[in-house]
């Protein structure tokens, strides 16, 4: 796990009429990760993009392309993604009958593997995959659309998948509902990757810095230190 809070933009949240250049702004703005919020119509009510954007954009940023695959099933989809160009290939617990073997498959794909849980979805589901996973995703809102109102009960979850991690280098991360009111609490209980959509992209890009900073500040119990 890193020692530090990691700021994950979803681009869920930008203007895809221009995504390239969204993309390049966040980047430019001190993103530390890029997220893409893959969405198959099937296991989420919504539909987003496939490899083939992800290969679009991918020029576009060295940053870490954190994949969060909201599609069913999951493994044959897992090779396009990868020679896309994502780093990091998260499926859902709920997504694939064989988690173990969904794992397996990304990390020899030379990939970070992650695993996302639902707000319904027991943390006992991971226990017995952890020494394959990089990454736990709790979702704090339903998946499958921006801007949702974050789940408060997710919290003991998150404390919940800290303690079964234990000293084992896994990052936590957490998706939906993640802004300045809801940052503190979720890094109190033990996440280190924030996911926000909403309330990065905000305003032009010419503010999105800020954004990440605020949220950053937020995050560590700061005051905010813009104007």
């Amino acid at each position: 796990m890193s020692g530090s809070v990691i700021i994950a933009p979803s681009i869920l949240a930008s203007d895809f009429s221009r995504l390239g250049e969204e993309v390049a702004a966040i980047d430019r703005a001190g993103a530390d990760w890029v997220h893409l919020d893959v969405m198959d119509g099937h296991f989420v009510p919504n539909i987003t993009f496939g490899p083939a954007v992800v290969k679009a954009i991918r020029p576009v940023s060295e940053k870490f392309f954190d994949c969060h695959l909201m599609i069913e099933p999951c493994d044959p989809f897992l090779e396009a993604f990868a020679e896309a160009g994502c780093d990091g290939l998260t499926v859902h617990a709920e997504a694939t009958r064989h988690l173990d073997r969904s794992l397996r498959t990304i990390k020899a794909l030379g990939k970070r593997a992650g695993v996302a849980l639902n707000p319904a979805t027991s943390e006992e589901t991971i226990r017995y995959v952890l020494d394959k996973v990089d990454l736990v995703l709790v979702m704090t809102v339903n998946p499958g659309f921006g801007g949702q109102a974050f789940l408060p009960a997710t919290l003991d979850k998150i404390r919940a998948v800290k303690a079964m991690i234990g000293d084992r280098p896994i990052d936590i991360e957490v998706d939906g509902g993640i802004a300045v009111e809801t940052a503190a609490s979720v890094v109190e209980a033990g996440a280190n990757v924030l996911v926000a959509g909403s309330a990065l992209f905000r305003g032009t890009a010419a503010g999105y810095g800020r954004n990440i900073e605020t949220l950053r500040d937020a995050a560590y119990g700061r005051e905010a230190r813009h104007p």
